[in-house]
């Protein structure tokens, strides 16, 4: 809000300062921060990531990761939110509310790390209409279970649910792979390594990767298609250190898929390049082979493979101390501002 004496102030300058200053000012209100990028192979690329999930704090990973995405290698980012409406703020528990998701029309791929959302319709409507539109999708985490809609409902959009029996498992096994299944390894006891399966070794998505590891868990997957490709495996751990040995017995034999690509061919016919990963927790993203895997994954997605550096850069564009997961972690009363550059 203006004070008297700013707006006389104002009231010297140039009207196009002016009027900057008062963009800036709109900007800041808005329930979304955008990267503009510009500089680097992603140039000219637009990519929406889509935060909303009570446990893992996608609303830190997923501005941190625009921000690489953006900073480093040129792609336009936009942030969406889980937005209080009341007062603006993020509340990754308000299940019923991403403001901005028409940013999808533009959008050259879909980042998603959203849990049991219930969106309206006229919101809900521009992922669907993503979903058929042949662009790429990457989802994290969560996003294996990323709608929830109760069996009385009404929506047109209900069969996203990830209990859907009209389109088994909604969203998540339809589209990226799996919906949700279980906590393979003991949750906040047994963390993951990351195992590059050597069959997939020479994949553009796992270019300069080789050390992954993250303290969340690995997941059940049973219902992954046979054409999906397993360029990573889960591997189970004792405990919740880096260097922890493998879990011995049948959680590691065999490991899980834990990174994998798959496509999904929408109602409109066409074919959608789909990258899933049950990792992506804030504290996950600490891993910066993960982050990297991540950022080559944009890259391959839109067709840009054979600009994937042979070590991409994944330095952290503001300093990166994430939230260790659980409910009702997240930082209250922040904004969508106080994650713009």
């Amino acid at each position: 809000m203006f004070s008297l004496d700013r707006l006389r102030r104002l009231t010297v300058l140039p009207l196009a300062l002016f009027v900057c200053s008062f963009a800036a000012a709109a900007r800041a209100d808005n329930p979304w921060v955008v990267y503009e990028g510009g500089q680097g192979p992603g140039a000219g690329k637009h990519i929406v990531l889509i935060a909303g999930d009570e446990e893992y704090r996608s609303e830190e990973a997923m501005p941190m990761l625009g921000q690489i995405l953006a900073v480093r290698h040129g792609f336009r980012c936009t942030v969406l939110f889980s937005i209080n409406p009341v007062d603006g703020t993020i509340d990754p528990n308000n299940q019923n509310n991403i403001p901005g998701l028409e940013r999808l029309a533009d959008a050259d791929m879909m980042v998603i790390a959203t849990r049991f959302r219930q969106l309206p319709d006229d919101q809900m409507k521009h992922i669907v209409d993503f979903v058929n539109s042949g662009k790429p999708i990457l989802g994290l985490r969560t996003a294996t279970h990323a709608f929830n809609y109760p069996a009385d409902s009404t929506s047109p959009y209900a069969n996203y649910g990830w209990r859907s029996q009209q389109w088994p498992g909604g969203f998540g096994q339809q589209v990226l792979g799996e919906t949700w299944i279980n906590h393979h390894g003991r949750h906040k006891f047994e963390s993951t390594r990351g195992v590059i399966n050597t069959k997939f070794a020479d994949h553009p998505i796992l270019k300069g990767v080789q050390d992954i590891w993250g303290p969340t868990d690995v997941y059940g997957i049973k219902n992954l298609v046979d054409e999906a490709k397993v360029l990573v495996y889960g591997q189970v751990l004792e405990g919740m250190e880096p260097g922890d040995k493998p879990l011995e017995g049948e959680k590691n034999d065999p490991m899980m898929p834990l990174v994998w690509t798959k496509t999904f061919t929408g109602e409109t016919g066409k074919t959608s390049k789909v990258v899933c990963t049950t990792m992506g927790a804030s504290v996950d993203l600490a891993s910066e082979d993960l982050r990297r895997l991540l950022v080559n994954a944009c890259y391959w997605a839109v067709g840009l493979e054979d600009k994937i550096p042979d070590r991409a850069n994944v330095e952290f564009v503001k300093p990166f101390e994430p939230t260790f997961y659980g409910f009702g972690q997240f930082k209250k009363g922040m904004k969508p501002a106080d994650f713009a550059l």
